[in-house]
């Protein structure tokens, strides 16, 4: 790999797991730099938390940018992301800028920011498309104004659920053309119960290594079609530092809490997840000898 001589990725990645308490990702981190400092508009595709918008607003900090997020849904039309006129004032002072309600994607080309399209692929495909303009030709037309041209930093990073979560429309050819692509995959069990120990605030290193086995087996249990991210183990040991762990009630009730909303059950299962996720609990500590 040629770096340039004035860049030095390993000390860069370094400084950012440190600023902002990331652990591990070296790899993901090297790619989304690279990048960043080419200039290519970047797109994270992985599932639900596994630190995509931590990576996003870790990357804009760094680089003293500021970010402005989109959340994307099927309702999200183009207007709302490029600006609409606002009828009252289009009255008033007729079809100006000061009757222009600026989107986020105007904001951060007209102030050299990071535009953060989180869940892009929930968002209609026409929507979608307003963005090629602003990726190649650096600039956006808006009807009775003109043209808008993106200021120096102005940057695109789009984070992604895999295609076959539900509600996602598929990214147009011409759009995943313009983007670098990183995958975010789970991240391995030594470095999930570090994330957990630092987010969470509990010390006890048994009862962190219990969470995260738990939760992890969500994520190959068969009756369950989605498993939790490292965000149920997370809630999960906070909810555990104020209950008694020597007790199993504790680990079932908060387990419960922390993953229910986390999971999802197969077609076709007539359990109720909470006797689920009580199996998996109780198979789990068995083995951790917290029986």
């Amino acid at each position: 790999m040629i770096v340039e001589k004035d860049v030095n990725l390993d000390e860069m990645i370094k400084e950012i797991q440190t600023r902002f308490n990331i652990v591990g990702r070296e790899v993901e981190l090297r790619k989304c730099l690279a990048a960043k400092l080419a200039g290519k508009h970047l797109l994270l595709e992985g599932d639900v938390g596994v630190g995509k918008t931590t990576l996003a607003h870790a990357l804009a900090s760094y680089f003293s940018q500021n970010l402005e997020r989109v959340d994307g849904d099927e309702r999200y039309n183009a207007s709302r992301l490029v600006g609409h006129f606002d009828p009252p004032m289009v009255m008033q002072k007729g079809y100006t800028w000061d009757s222009f309600v600026v989107g986020p994607l105007v904001s951060a080309m007209q102030n050299g920011a990071i535009l953060f399209l989180n869940e892009l692929n929930r968002m209609p495909e026409g929507t979608q498309n307003v963005l090629l303009s602003a990726m190649d030709e650096k600039q956006v037309i808006i009807p009775k104004l003109g043209v808008v041209k993106s200021k120096e930093g102005f940057y695109i990073i789009s984070a992604m659920n895999p295609q076959e979560f539900v509600a996602t429309t598929p990214l147009s050819e011409a759009l995943k053309d313009r983007f670098a692509w990183v995958r975010l995959e789970y991240q391995s069990e030594e470095e999930e119960q570090a994330i957990v120990k630092i987010r969470s605030g509990l010390e006890n290193e048994d009862v962190i290594r219990a969470v995260v086995r738990i939760t992890r087996q969500t994520r190959n249990w068969p009756d369950l079609r989605r498993g939790s991210s490292i965000r149920g183990a997370i809630d999960y040991a906070s909810l555990l530092r104020f209950m008694d762990t020597e007790q199993k009630e504790s680990w079932i009730e908060a387990g419960v809490m922390a993953l229910a909303t986390k999971v999802e059950l197969e077609d076709g299962i007539e359990r109720r997840v909470e006797d689920v996720l009580t199996d998996i609990i109780l198979e789990v500590l068995q083995d951790e000898n917290f029986s």
